[in-house]
């Protein structure tokens, strides 16, 4: 009878397991297509200017470097919106949604200005980095273009986060898609000069990143304000500019931004030093950099699958299923994640190739993706705990978890075994595991203690 019963027991958890990775799959999946697509206008962009040659991938990968970081800490403060959209959805609360939208537009294009402000300060800095002199002089116009699009975007990630919160993840997907696709034509178009236009190298770059991030914003915002499944535009001229809203948005969203910052920004100072060993190594660097964002943007989309998830049912308060959506969505993104390790294993010395035609260049590029195959797991893990997290309303512990794991032991040993041991790019990547792994694991205690917990909403 005992044995009945534990088998009926475990039964009962694999269904229920089962029922919440199609749930996750089905959510995560446009988001997993949407940001892979992004991702892959990246490497399209790498791979045309590469063909250019070695200092202007150079060139790309140090103004990527920098930007990605202005870029990404005004992306994580948008995503304090999914949460709190999730949490008002289950409630049921459309006005409160709508007001989330107004304020969330009001505070994200604010941040977008000032942004866009920082980065043409960083302009007139970008020899304090230290980079060779012909990566800096054709990094000036590319990086102030790229600034220029700063505001446009975080309008965009305002409405996307908003949407993703609602569980509408396929229009986000399709709009990021046909964007992609324009930019990889303008790509095609601009950088080396097609349909009568002059050649304009890795600048091309930068206008087809413009008009696609412009268009993409139209976009976004015509289906938030006009879609009939959304209901937002009729409740959204109810909605009032509320100094409570924009205090809960900023609470959740400058520890979110932190979060993004310390983690882009470690990645992006480890791209400065790999500058400090020459253009090859820092092309290298973008080679594997590209491609790990690739596999990262994948294991992100779960994470965001499991952001509404665990919002959805701390606003419904099934405690349980909360639980059970955020275990769930970390074991789909470690699954997910070791098979992405496994081909960058098989196909470690193929993908470089496709970026450049210099030996050495392919040879540094091929290792560094080696390293990065054996982080797949831990970045899987940290990214989905992370989101899980999130979905909670807990942002200021992880963030420092963050801040600790990459910048006071990933980097630093990182350093020491590119320059005191003499370990080149490949010592830099290493600093990146053990940063990965120290999250991953810190992250996965906290969710376990705070997930058993009967978590408090901080709704207002």
């Amino acid at each position: 009878m005992l044995r009945t019963t534990s088998a009926q027991q475990i039964s009962n958890l694999t269904l229920n397991f089962k029922s919440h990775f199609r749930k996750n799959i089905k959510l995560a999946y446009p988001v997993m297509l949407s940001q892979a697509g992004q991702i892959l206008v990246g490497v399209a962009d790498s791979i045309m200017v590469g063909q250019t040659g070695t200092v202007p991938l150079a060139a790309v990968s140090f103004s990527n470097s920098v930007f990605v970081v202005l870029l990404t800490f005004g992306i994580g403060i948008a995503m304090a919106l999914t949460p709190l959209v999730a949490e008002a959805d289950g409630k049921r609360d459309e006005l409160r949604v709508a007001a989330l939208l107004k304020n969330g537009l009001w505070v994200i294009s604010l941040i977008g200005i000032l942004l866009t402000v920082c980065g043409f300060l960083i302009l007139q800095k970008l020899e304090w980095f230290e980079q060779p002199a012909e990566v800096l002089e054709l990094s000036v116009n590319y990086f102030s273009i790229l600034s220029l699009s700063l505001l446009p975007a975080m309008i965009f990630q305002a409405g996307k986060q908003v949407v993703d919160g609602l569980s509408h993840t396929k229009q986000s997907m399709l709009i990021s898609l046909t964007a992609n696709l324009v930019n990889v034509v303008l790509n095609y178009i601009l950088i080396y000069g097609h349909l009568g236009f002059s050649p304009l190298g890795i600048d091309g770059a930068g206008y087809a990143t413009l008009i696609s991030r412009i268009l993409m914003t139209l976009l976004m915002m015509d289906f938030v304000f006009r879609s009939k499944r959304l209901k937002i535009s009729h409740f959204f001229h109810q909605a009032k500019t509320s100094r409570v809203i924009i205090r809960r948005i900023l609470s959740l969203g400058i520890p979110s931004g932190l979060q993004v910052l310390f983690e882009v920004g470690a990645f992006s100072f480890g791209g400065i030093m790999c500058g400090w060993l020459g253009s090859e190594a820092l092309a290298a660097h973008q080679i594997a950099a590209n491609i790990s964002s690739l596999t990262y943007m994948m294991a992100s989309g779960i994470g965001v699958a499991a952001t509404i998830r665990v919002g959805n049912f701390l606003g419904k308060k099934d405690f349980q299923d909360m639980r059970r959506a955020g275990y769930s969505s970390i074991m789909l993104a470690t699954g997910l994640m070791m098979l992405c390790g496994l081909a960058l294993v098989i196909f470690s010395q193929h993908i470089p190739a496709l970026y450049v035609d210099d030996p050495k260049v392919i040879s540094m590029a091929a290792s560094l993706l080696l390293i990065c195959a054996i982080f797949q797991i831990s970045d899987g893990v940290q990214v989905s705990t992370v989101s899980s997290l999130r979905g909670l309303q807990d942002v200021k512990i992880p963030s420092l978890y963050i801040l600790t794991a990459y910048w006071v032991m990933g980097l630093p040993i990182g350093y020491i075994l590119a320059f005191k041991m003499h370990l080149g790019v490949s010592g830099i990547w290493i600093g990146f595991v053990i940063g990965l792994t120290v999250i991953a694991a810190l992250a996965v205690f906290r969710f376990h203690r705070l997930s058993r917990l009967e978590p408090k909403s901080q709704n207002e």
